[in-house]
């Protein structure tokens, strides 16, 4: 979802390594001098807030790996003019030699969004330079909660006379309610992929409803998105007068 956004804004993506599509960044080893930009999001789960429940439940072991120092190599051995990283308020802003980085949060709602999803991006460059993101200065009131890549609860269930879920309803394209499904529902992806921003009929064939739920659920929403990628253009074209 974050590369749609780059592609939308005129940047020729090309994909790395992905869990899931049985990729492993640990034996990515990029080309130098090859890539203007890198963009990437780190796995976040060891850096979320959920880490320290699931460390006091299950131990050390069980969480995720930090894998922030794998995408540092990745630019350090590349080195691209510049680069952007997404990650949970939590993470550590990378320190990588040759490069100076300002960090910022971002909240979709704030950029155009449908939800409450906070985020931090940190921008690489030698000099520094900052994004300029721009925000909107009304934005929406009751925006919705971020989408979870586990998919289950959302939000308190919307109840109807007959005791079933309301079903969404929108109004000149926004989501007005919505209800909870469990982890493997169809009805949360349409959801999920609604309140990201992607348009209807978007999917990812091959995929079970799972790992869907899963893929959008870690994805940056599309407003949010473009958002950064327009601020990138911006800074990029700064660079270049």
């Amino acid at each position: 979802m974050f590369d749609m956004a780059f592609e939308e804004a005129g940047f020729c993506v090309v994909r790395g390594p992905d869990l899931l599509w049985s990729g492993d960044i640990r034996r990515f080893h990029p080309p130098a001098g090859r890539f203007d930009g890198v963009i990437g999001g780190p796995p976040c789960q060891h850096w979320s807030r959920l880490s320290h429940l699931v460390r006091h439940v299950y131990g050390d072991a069980k969480v995720a790996p930090d894998l922030i120092p794998e995408f540092a190599r990745c630019i350090a051995e590349s080195r691209p003019a510049w680069w952007l990283m997404e990650e949970v308020p939590e993470a550590p802003v990378p320190d990588i030699p040759g490069f100076r980085v300002y960090s910022e949060l971002v909240r979709d709602v704030w950029v155009g969004g449908e939800t409450t999803r906070l985020r931090r991006f940190s921008f690489g460059t030698p000099s520094g330079r900052r994004l300029e993101i721009e925000q909107l200065a009304l934005h929406r009131p009751d925006p919705l909660p971020a989408v979870l890549a586990s998919g289950g609860s959302w939000a308190p269930v919307a109840l109807g006379g007959s005791g079933k879920r309301k079903k969404v309803r929108r109004a000149n394209g926004r989501i007005e309610s919505h209800g909870i499904y469990g982890n493997k529902s169809s009805a949360y992806f349409e959801e999920a992929r609604a309140a990201q921003g992607l348009p209807d009929g978007f999917d990812l064939p091959g995929m079970t409803v799972t790992g869907k739920i899963r893929a959008i659920g870690n994805g940056v929403p599309l407003a949010m998105g473009r958002a950064i990628a327009a601020a990138v253009v911006r800074a990029v074209a700064r660079s270049e007068e």
